[in-house]
């Protein structure tokens, strides 16, 4: 089966802000162009070492509570023995021991199968990398 896997890299620009970018509708619309009405499962992985993906209730508060609990875990001081980049930036390097890289969703008739108020998202709390890319794959 030649189209069982397919894969396609996204661009985000996520600015000189932490972000919380929802990627939910680039998610359904890979799907749309991709999964054809079939069962599988989508992969989400963000190539670097200082970002993540996490599947959560945005437009709530919910992603603001995100960066505010990533603040008060991993604080942007002069604590981490990573120190290039700006302030405190050893931190970003350890956030996706917390909020991993990856997250692997089921697909069920070609849409994500998610629940009422998830969201699957990129978090990225290093204000230093402006543009991150984000790897989608359909395995059906």
């Amino acid at each position: 089966m030649p189209d069982a896997f397919t894969t396609r890299i996204v661009n985000i620009p996520t600015g000189t802000h932490e972000a919380v970018a929802d990627l939910t509708h680039l998610c359904e619309q890979f799907l749309r162009e991709t999964a054809s009405g079939r069962d599988g499962l989508l992969h989400v992985f963000v190539p670097h070492a200082t970002a993540g993906v996490a599947v959560i209730e945005t437009g709530a508060g919910s992603d603001d509570d995100l960066l505010a609990a990533l603040h008060t875990l991993l604080p942007a001081d002069d604590r981490w023995q990573h120190r290039h980049g700006s302030p405190g930036h050893g931190r970003d390097h350890v956030l996706p021991a917390l909020v991993p890289p990856h997250a692997t969703l089921p697909v069920l008739a070609g849409r994500l199968e998610l629940g009422t108020w998830q969201s699957v998202c990129l978090v990225d709390t290093n204000v230093d990398n402006p543009d991150r890319t984000v790897r989608l794959s359909f395995l059906g």
